[in-house]
């Protein structure tokens, strides 16, 4: 949807700058007062067109006819083109004013305006910090263009007014497209095969999506991403706990849950949870009861953590590749060796939890 809004940017702009063409190449053969009688014919001309193809006049050639019209009104009355090669300005002074109330403002005014076109289509609200961005990169083109265009209408040629009023806006605007689509490209090429993980509100709805280097270690943007946690009890009421590898980022060498993972794109809890608990402790068959979800956050990242149980008779087989210890403990221990910096920050919560909820500690 992104590329949809900035293209039809483009599109909405292009009918109104067409008639500058056709008033520069006029201009050069017959001279300015005809040229602009062109220009308005063909403006009309294009109104006609709009209108024949969609059943209704389009509101912003109209305002552009009207506002052609009168800077070249003015101009023949003053005897003076300034009037009317300052439309270009006049118009992108609009469009830079739209832009800056929505790249920096509060409300999107154009995410609004696309909506009515758009309705179908979700923007998750990592792809609106996206085009914020570059709504306020667009911004300082359209102005410094802005610029330029007025340095032209009083020191340079009518010919250079033209190639910067017009030719060069597309130069400019498409450049930066380009750019931008060039860099997703080599982006996306670098993190070819990268895990893809869900981002989450507070409730767990999804609200857009990213790739697991982006969620850690990211203070200015942590983005809620759900995880699945499993706590492995065995009949005499001992929890298993895996210690992890002291190559981990986040909180290496320290003892925790049993079982702890991401849900990638497109998975279940179900099936995360047991794609996870295969993963590193070999368990397949299991019941897991779901106890309760919480959101954990810390200067590394920012979770939403659904909390699992389950009592077997099997032994668990830890994969060495992803933990480097695992044991059961008895919870008269545990909490012997509490605030310690044995075990994880994360496992003393839910230790605690399952504390709160009576489920196994007498």
């Amino acid at each position: 949807m992104q590329k949809s809004i900035k293209s039809s940017l483009l599109r909405d702009l292009l009918p109104g700058l067409i008639p500058l063409f056709v008033f520069i190449v006029a201009d050069e053969i017959w001279g300015t007062i005809i040229a602009l009688y062109i220009a308005i014919v063909f403006g009309l001309a294009e109104l006609l067109f709009t209108y024949l193809r969609s059943g209704k006049f389009e509101k912003f050639i109209l305002f552009d006819i009207g506002l052609l019209t009168l800077l070249g009104l003015v101009s023949v009355l003053f005897n003076n083109d300034v009037f009317f090669k300052l439309k270009p300005v006049v118009l992108e002074g609009i469009l830079l004013i739209i832009i800056g109330f929505s790249g920096y403002g509060r409300k999107n005014y154009i995410l609004e305006m696309s909506g009515r076109y758009f309705k179908h289509v979700k923007l998750y609200p990592s792809a609106t910090v996206k085009l914020n961005k570059s709504l306020r990169i667009l911004f300082w083109i359209i102005l410094a263009h802005i610029i330029l265009v007025l340095f032209s209408v009083f020191f340079m040629s009518t010919r250079a007014w033209g190639f910067i009023s017009g030719v060069l806006f597309y130069l400019l605007v498409l450049g930066y497209f380009a750019f931008e689509m060039l860099n997703a490209f080599i982006q996306n090429r670098k993190l070819k095969g990268e895990e893809v993980v869900p981002v989450v509100d507070e409730n767990g709805a999804i609200t857009g999506k990213a790739i697991r280097s982006a969620l850690h270690f990211n203070p200015e943007n942590k983005l809620l991403h759900p995880v699945v946690h499993l706590h492995v009890f065995n009949r005499k009421g001992e929890i298993y706990l895996q210690k992890r590898l002291n190559t981990k980022l986040i909180q290496p060498g320290k003892w925790d849950t049993a079982v702890g993972g991401h849900i990638s794109w497109g998975e279940t809890l179900e099936e995360s949870l047991k794609r996870e608990t295969f993963e590193e402790i070999s368990l397949r068959d299991f019941k897991p009861v779901f106890t309760g979800k919480y959101i954990w956050e810390t200067e590394a990242e920012k979770e939403l953590v659904y909390m699992f149980i389950t009592v077997t008779d099997n032994i668990p087989v830890f994969n060495p590749d992803e933990i480097s210890e695992g044991k059961f403990w008895t919870i008269k221990v545990i909490e012997h060796n509490m605030n310690k910096g044995i075990f994880t920050p994360n496992l003393e919560k839910e230790i605690g939890l399952l504390r709160e909820s009576g489920f196994f500690l007498n």
